[in-house]
């Protein structure tokens, strides 16, 4: 007892090897991921047994390797039958241990099957719906993850059947497919037939895509295949897989392509040998017995579920096969014309089977229509259908009761226009001779059976397929339950899934519900039932086995033998694309100093030096640069962070570098090139980057970066001694800033910190100088160097286009120089933007004293700033360099500047809080200066935060300008769009004076450079382009402003077009905004026009042409005002008018009115004022009416209607009338209509039209389609709903006879109209929208039809 005791004691203290397992094959559907935690002392093949009881496959038919964490090196199997302990096997206790599950020898692992004795509890072998995906066999003690993969249509399902992939909605396809395949009548007969290449494209070829698919479904080893080749064959785009279609209606149209196919082939009556049957549809006199009838084909029977008007549904395939062919009696206004009697008598109507098919499909017809809600339904009820089914009950039903005692139910059977007909003919023809033992006696009128006996036991008929639809009637899921004739078992086909099911699965697809729900069953009926049957005759002469291998035709074989080789060429491509690591690669172009991205594919047993190989022909550099002058280093392209070097480690292989094959890695490669007298830096893990940009305070300049690597625990101290080694440069006087985000600049002041505790990460940018000036002892943000960096963080270049007729010259110009100003130094004076000051004086002051006082203002500020700093610069440098910031300002300012610093301050307190700096130690330290004030007065200073852009961007002078997401700038610029055409923001004050009425250019000063550019060839003769550094937190007005200069004229009489990737021009008229949507390099074309005021909206006229083709024509863009008159804004266009369109019109010949869409609208009265009487919004637009004489429209109580005659004697309509109302009346509607046309009061109808005007509608339809002469009094109520001008009402004279047209005019007439309506781009009719017909399409591709609805 003691030593048991002992013994259990050593094994709790035995260190466990934790072993986490990773299934890489395609076996399964789903890659599971299994842990076992295991003694050290575990023998090798203790763990391949545990390892296939967890993933249920056979032991010995799969591999494990190591994966890529510990002991990645040994990539050799391990041994499955080693008693070698894990400890010995090198495994490590107390860490991960990562192993692969690998095919064995290129097989893939073999499933454990589980006992077929399970039986019920078996949930994969009774499951019929949509399967799960296959899991493993849980387990409490470990834990079992399951990565779903691709990898579901890539083995082959265990019943050994092949499923097909559904490629969006096409599981009704594959429903039927499988049902052929599985038909071994229908499987052979194809296969006998041989495809001839020389006289059909394969492709385009349904018979053939057919023997294809089947030959894949009975050798493919995966568990799905692809059901394309077969859809492309039908002549079907990608858009037909996502319209779902009935079943039944695919079997017909398939079936109708076949027989099209296989003409003149032994195939040829294929179709009608297996699946058509014949019925006589008759009518018998009940007085004198004489019997018309037709002989009609089909191809399935259509049985209904419920009776018309019952609520009770049938509840057997028997009961509704009789219901079929029950007689009804046509009596009273039903009776039907006897040729024999003469006269009109009482008959009996019904169908009569002649002949059933060898295979026999019944619909089940579950979709119908519900008159109480107007809405297709799906019947769900139970209908019961047996496993054999004995139709010789059904063949020749006659009742011999004489017609006197004759009785019979109405049993509501739907046969008419449900079966495929032949030529109908009271003559029954040796064409329509049935030879299935069946004598037709046309004299007496039965039909006697020659061979009774034979013909009864050959009616027996084997249920072998049930197409079940789970759903409503708006969409669903098809899938099919087939018996096997092989094995006799049933199996459900459920798209890529194929599984076992039993005979009581079948009974749950009977429909209704379980009954358990007692008095609501019926609320709880299942929506998954059969909707076809189709059975098998027994016949054993005749009932077919599926052609062996050996037995096929030599053109199969063939077919066989290249699809397996396409097979196996397929997989052998994806064990590459599995062993292929796929990560992004990118690469500086040493000369064009571009930044290249490409995707590496490397497999992972490639080195390092051969990937480098690969990368450098992928990025084309053979002719750039030698190969040895590259390399491959880890990269984050998000942080521009190069993340380590892989010195010494050029043969090893990528997999082990890249830490396995994945999906998706969490870092890129970068291609790094040198020049060849150089060495590569080496990079270590831990080290952080940092971009050094040298700032020349003299010159104003900020030089491209030097990159250096640092550590982050190093202190400010060592980080200067690292960069004064770089760059050269005295670290006693060094300033660094640290840009940790967009235009947030951090002065480094504390020696000691570290760099982490600073703000360091991955990837850095800094500024550095290092001169003597004074500068050295300002607060940073009253420094010259805060200056220059904010503006150089903050400047863009635009490309600006001018118009040709621009006079202004190319020499540099100021906005100073314009008004006046002389100062010695205007290159400086030339920097500053002048913008409103935030006055809090009210709108109504706007220009009388604001101009003079702005004048004298800027004089003044331009005085202090020269005064105020003597020894600044005054060389202009070129654009390589940021030009000065703004000059000092003397602490003598004028009581006026001091006021409009605070006015500045003020303006905006919502901005002014946003713009708090993230760290508090410089917001605290930091006075605010006029010159900050003037920034933070922005109307979007928030814009001065983060920007959103994470790329970097070119700036002017060659830099690179590096800034992350920040969320607060993304909704700073939220819901702004630019092409909106209006001067007016949400608030109503977007113009080009503010609240105080001073101009919005002078705002704030801001940065602004222009000079001339010469642009590429093809940009246009005559144009003159300017390049434009400018500061975007200007606001457009104020970037207007300094255009003037070389545009040529006032702001308020140019636009700006904002020009896209795609050439597309948007003019840009919120003028308060600034231009941070720009980015470097974008292009803004100038045209002349005059830009919009405050309450002014930009307008399209159209001119209304009710009797043209086309009533809608576009004639200018005009400008209205807010509280401007209709008269007024008609006064101006009418001049506009004369010189653009050539329209001479006086004011009284035209009216203006809405427009909506194309449908003229509310006539506008000449006293209506804009934003009072008639609202205004931008993109405006509104039509113009030439009036034939003078506008009767002078109250809004009045109401204008058009009004159009309809001639039906003469299939024409008259032109448009136009008819004022003094009321909604419609008595009054019917007089004016009598008094233009001279019909009759008491004749006249009439009708609205209906759809966009003009309401076209063709003159076939017209007649009956319209709701005429509807029965109310008013025209304000349903149906006519006519409470605005512009309604269209169509109107005839009753006693009008309609047209008669023969065949040839109304196809001639049907023509014409089809061809009128689509050039107005109105329909034919206006029925609903249909659903999409299935069609199949024999040659390929189907014919556009430019009539098709």
């Amino acid at each position: 007892m003691k030593k048991k005791f002992l013994q259990i004691e050593n094994a709790a203290e035995e260190p466990r090897v934790l072993c986490i397992i990773q299934d890489t094959t395609n076996s399964k559907t789903v890659n599971e991921r299994i842990t076992l935690n295991l003694p050290a002392s575990t023998p090798l093949r203790k763990l391949f047994e545990d390892v296939a009881n967890k993933v249920g496959y056979i032991n010995g038919t799969f591999d494990l390797v190591w994966g890529n964490g510990i002991n990645a090196a040994d990539m050799a199997p391990l041994d499955h039958t080693s008693d070698k302990s894990l400890l010995d096997a090198n495994f490590e206790p107390g860490k991960k241990n990562f192993l692969h599950l690998t095919d064995k020898d290129g097989e893939q692992p073999q499933i454990l099957l589980e006992d077929s004795s399970a039986g019920d509890d078996n949930v994969h072998d009774r499951f019929i719906g949509p399967l799960p995906r296959e899991g493993s066999v849980g387990s409490t003690s470990d834990y079992v993850s399951q990565n779903y993969s691709y990898s579901s249509i890539l083995n082959k399902s265990e019943t050994g059947y092949v499923g097909l992939v559904n490629q969006a909605m096409t599981c009704y396809l594959n429903s039927l497919l499988q049902t052929l395949f599985m038909t071994p009548e229908f499987r052979n007969a194809l296969y006998k037939w041989e495809f001839e290449e020389s006289e059909e494209d394969p492709v385009t070829s349904i018979p053939y895509q057919l023997q294809r698919l089947f030959v894949l479904l009975q050798t493919s080893k995966k568990r799905a295949i692809e059901t394309t080749d077969v859809t492309r064959s039908f002549g079907w785009d990608s858009s037909e897989a996502w319209q779902q279609h009935d079943v039944q209606e695919l079997c017909r149209v398939m079936f109708d392509a076949l027989e099209q196919k296989w003409k003149q082939t032994e195939q040829a009556d294929l179709i009608n040998e297996l699946y058509q049957g014949k019925l006589k549809d008759y009518v018998r006199c009940l007085e004198c017995g004489y019997e018309g009838w037709r002989i009609d084909t089909y191809l399935d029977i259509p049985l209904v579920i419920r009776p018309y008007g019952s609520s009770q549904a049938f509840a057997s395939v028997e009961e509704a096969l009789h219901a079929f062919i029950q007689p009804e009696i046509l009596d009273g206004p039903n009776q039907y014309f006897c040729e024999r009697c003469k006269k009109k008598c009482d008959a009996r109507k019904g169908l009569r089977f002649l002949h059933f098919p060898y295979l026999l499909t019944l619909q089940l017809k579950r979709f119908d229509f519900d008159y109480t809600t107007m809405h297709r339904i799906k019947l769900n009820d139970r209908m019961t259908f047996p496993e054999e089914l004995d139709m010789s009950t059904f063949i020749d039903v006659e009742d011999e009761k004489s017609p006197q005692t004759e009785s019979c139910t109405d049993s509501g059977a739907e046969n008419e226009g449900s079966c495929h007909s032949d030529q109908m003919s009271n003559d029954f023809s040796n064409d329509d001779g049935v030879d299935e033992g069946i004598c037709l006696e046309s004299n007496s009128g039965t039909e006697k059976i020659s061979k009774p006996g034979l013909e009864k036991n050959s009616l027996i008929y084997e249920l072998f397929s049930v197409m079940v639809h789970s759903g409503s009637a708006a969409g669903g899921h098809y899938y099919a339950c087939i018996k096997s004739f092989s094995d006799e078992q049933w199996y459900s086909f459920n798209d890529q899934h194929v599984s076992r099911i039993t005979q009581e699965d079948i009974k749950k697809t009977h429909g209704g519900s379980s009954g358990s729900r007692g008095y609501y069953s019926s609320a709880f009926a299942s929506s998954t039932n059969a909707y076809m049957l189709i059975y098998r005759l027994k016949d054993p002469a005749r009932n077919a086995k599926f052609l062996e291998v050996d037995e096929y035709p030599e053109h199969i074989k063939n077919l066989v033998q290249r699809e397996r080789e396409l097979e196996e060429q397929e997989k052998r491509q994806r064990e590459i694309e599995r062993n292929t690591c796929k990560i992004k690669l990118f690469c500086l172009h040493p000369v064009k100093q571009v930044m290249m991205e490409n995707k590496l594919e490397v497999h992972k047993d490639k080195t390092l030096k051969e990937a480098v190989e690969m990368a450098y022909k992928m990025m084309d550099l053979e002719e750039v640069i030698p190969m040895d002058c590259c390399r491959l280093v880890k990269y984050d392209e998000f942080h521009d962070y190069l993340e380590r070097s892989y010195e010494g480690e050029e043969d090893t292989p990528m997999g082990l570098l890249l830490g396995g094959v994945k999906s998706t890695y969490m870092f890129d490669l970068l291609l790094e090139t040198r020049k060849p007298d150089q060495v590569f830096q080496s990079y270590k893990p831990g080290e952080v980057m940092v971009k050094v940009h040298v700032v020349d305070l003299k010159a104003e300049s900020v030089a491209a970066p030097v990159t250096v690597r640092a550590y982050l625990n190093q202190t400010v101290t060592e980080f200067k001694q690292l960069i004064s080694k770089a760059i050269h440069l005295p670290a006693e006087t060094m300033r660094i800033v640290l840009e940790r985000c967009y235009n947030d600049l951090r002065l480094l002041t504390v020696p000691s910190k570290t760099l982490k505790a600073e703000g360091f990460f991955r990837s850095n940018k800094v500024f550095v100088e290092s001169s003597e000036t004074l500068d050295y002892q300002m607060a940073f943000t009253d420094s010259h160097l805060w200056k220059l960096l904010d503006r150089h963080a903050n400047t863009i270049r635009l490309f600006v286009l001018l118009p040709e007729q621009s006079p202004g010259s190319y020499s540099k110009r100021t906005a100073c120089q314009k008004a006046g100003g002389d100062s010695g130094n205007v290159d400086d004076d030339c920097e500053r933007v002048k913008g409103p000051v935030g006055s809090l004086k009210s709108v109504e002051a706007i220009l009388e004293e604001s101009t003079e006082k702005l004048k004298s203002l800027s004089l003044q500020q331009q005085q202090d700033g020269d005064n105020g700093d003597s020894s600044k610069s005054t060389e202009t440098s070129d654009f390589e360099n940021i030009e000065s910031p703004l000059n000092e300002r003397d602490s003598s300012t004028s009581v006026d500047n001091r006021e409009l610093e605070q006015h500045i301050q003020t303006s905006d307190p919502e901005n002014f809080q946003s713009e708090e700096r993230s760290d508090s130690d410089v917001n605290n330290d930091r006075s605010t200066s006029s010159v900050d004030s003037d920034i933070l007065s922005s109307s979007h200073s928030s814009d001065t935060l983060c920007n959103a852009d994470n790329a970097q961007i070119p700036l002017a002078n060659g830099l690179d300008s590096h800034s992350i997401t920040s969320s607060r700038r993304t909704k700073a610029n939220e819901g702004k769009k630019e092409t909106w055409d209006t001067a007016e923001e949400d608030s109503g004050t977007d113009s080009e004076y503010d609240e105080s009425g001073k101009s919005r250019g002078e705002i704030q000063y801001m940065y602004f450079k222009a000079e001339p550019y010469a642009a590429d060839e093809g940009s246009g003769e005559g144009h003159k382009w300017l390049m434009v550094h400018v500061d975007k937190r200007i606001t457009l007005a104020a970037f207007k402003q300094h255009l003037e200069p070389f545009v040529g004229v006032l702001s308020s009489h140019f636009k700006v077009f904002r020009v896209y990737a795609s050439n597309q021009e948007f003019e840009s008229v919120r003028l308060n905004e600034t231009l941070s949507s720009f980015s470097d390099d974008n292009k803004i074309t100038i045209r002349l026009g005059r830009a919009l005021k405050k309450g002014e909206y930009r307008v399209k006229v159209y001119q209304l042409l009710v009797n043209e083709q086309e009533p809608c024509k576009f004639l200018l863009d005009a400008v209205f005002a807010k509280g401007m008159t209709v008269r007024q804004s008609k006064e101006e266009l009418i001049p506009q008018l004369r010189e653009q369109c050539g329209l001479e019109l006086s004011i009284d010949r035209f009216r203006l009115r809405k427009k909506t869409w194309k449908n003229p609208g509310t006539v506008f009265l000449d006293y209506h004022i804009y934003e009072e009487d008639i609202n205004i919004s931008s993109n405006w637009e509104v039509f113009l009416e030439v009036l034939d004489g003078v506008e009767k429209m002078k109250s809004m109580s009045q109401l204008a209607v058009l009004s159009r005659r309809w001639r039906p004697s003469e299939m024409k309509l008259d032109p448009f009338q136009e008819v004022v109302l003094e009321s909604s009346s419609v008595d009054e509607l019917r007089e004016k209509l009598s008094e233009i046309s001279g019909i009759p009061l008491e004749d006249i109808e009439f009708a609205k039209g209906r759809g966009t005007f003009p309401c076209d509608i063709s003159v076939l339809d017209i007649h009956q389609d319209l709701d005429w002469n509807p029965k109310v009094s008013t025209l304000n109520v349903w149906p006519l709903y006519i409470c605005d001008d512009g309604a269209v009402i169509f109107y005839r004279d009753k006693t009008e006879e309609l047209m008669e047209l023969t065949d040839e005019q109304r196809n001639e007439l049907m023509k014409k109209e089809s061809s009128r309506l689509q050039k107005t781009g109105h329909r034919v009719t206006y029925s609903p929208r249909k659903e999409k017909a299935l069609k199949i399409y024999l040659d390929g591709a189907p014919n556009k039809d430019l009539t098709q609805d």
